[in-house]
């Protein structure tokens, strides 16, 4: 008798991921350096008289992180998912095609050249790194669609030469800065959620609903896409439009959830992996759930990012990547020999 793998269907899935991340919205808006009773949660949320410190706590410090929490979380998700669909690579990450490359740049630019950026552009200081980070992702992202030639094998080709070159580029702009614009470039480039604030987060959850917007429809094409190319475009998919649909969609997520919140790794891997291991392999489940999963994944990074060295804080893609890699590891050692 042949043994077969049992695995949930996607209503229990999803009722087990929504169940995830209320556990972790929750555990990020109650811990940290001034924790805050569930009882007192309610009666905060709702405006009633309260202690003045928690308030501001939770108004000003927590809920705005949560916020942008779920919105890089689920931008990278549901990114990683697509990236990995379109290249039919369980490897591929949203990085691939340079965005997060492309905004390390500009943002790097944006802080050693600070003084006269800041005179050719007079906005806010505190908005001239992310607008940069989100201009660099998208244009690096344009920039390997364009080499591409029309080719998925193309797009992954310039999205190496994209990513080396940013990389050298950052490289000889990091040697150029002086201490303090050293120590805010490698904080930046870790990854943290301490500056969005509720703009930032804004701004990023709207980009990442624009990119489901645009993602989510094409679940049945890249299902198809699996098959291959020829075969998918035999089914009616035009794999052209596909590939700039997906492109476009993850330069505005990955390119808004970076300016917020810096480099963050591992989310848009790992995701899609796990939810693949619950036999969840169709895009129309795989799609949503890497986002919802993305959220929840990031909301308990970034509680243990605020905690383990409380009242430090960790940088936040320090925490995902710690996560990522024991995942991995396991996944090599579960192969069959």
């Amino acid at each position: 008798m042949i043994a077969t793998a049992i695995h949930p269907p996607k209503n229990m899935v999803f009722a087990g991921l929504g169940g995830m991340f209320l556990l972790a919205l929750l555990l990020e808006t109650l811990l940290g350096p001034v924790p805050i009773a569930p009882a007192r949660l309610l009666h905060l949320l709702l405006g009633a008289p309260a202690d003045a410190t928690e308030a501001a706590v939770l108004w000003q410090i927590r809920l705005p992180r949560a916020l942008l929490a779920v919105a890089v979380g689920a931008a990278l998700g549901m990114a990683g998912a697509a990236q990995q669909g379109l290249f039919r690579n369980q490897l591929a990450d949203p990085a691939l095609i340079g965005v997060s490359a492309g905004a390390a740049l500009a943002a790097v630019a944006g802080i050693v050249f600070a003084a006269p950026l800041q005179a050719l552009a007079p906005v806010p200081p505190g908005l001239l790194v992310p607008l940069l980070a989100f201009g660099g992702g998208l244009a690096a992202s344009l920039l390997a669609l364009r080499l591409a030639g029309g080719d998925t094998a193309g797009l992954l080709l310039a999205g190496i030469a994209v990513n080396a070159a940013c990389g050298a580029a950052t490289g000889l702009l990091v040697t150029l800065s002086d201490d303090r614009q050293l120590r805010d470039i490698t904080f930046w480039t870790m990854g943290s959620l301490a500056g969005g604030g509720w703009l930032g987060g804004g701004i990023a959850l709207l980009a990442s609903l624009i990119a489901a917007a645009m993602i989510l429809p094409a679940a049945p094409a890249l299902d198809a896409l699996l098959l291959g190319e020829r075969e998918a475009g035999w089914l009616g998919v035009r794999v052209d439009r596909l590939r700039l649909r997906v492109v476009v969609a993850t330069a505005l997520a990955v390119g808004a959830a970076v300016a917020a919140a810096g480099i963050i790794g591992f989310v848009g891997l790992v995701v899609p992996h796990l939810l693949r291991l619950l036999g969840q392999p169709r895009h129309g489940v795989l799609l949503p759930g890497a986002a919802l999963l993305g959220a929840a994944l990031l909301l308990l990074a970034d509680t243990l990012a605020r905690g383990v060295a409380a009242p430090a804080e960790l940088p936040v893609g320090l925490v995902t990547s710690a996560l990522g890699a024991p995942f991995f590891i396991a996944l090599l050692l579960r192969r069959p020999a």
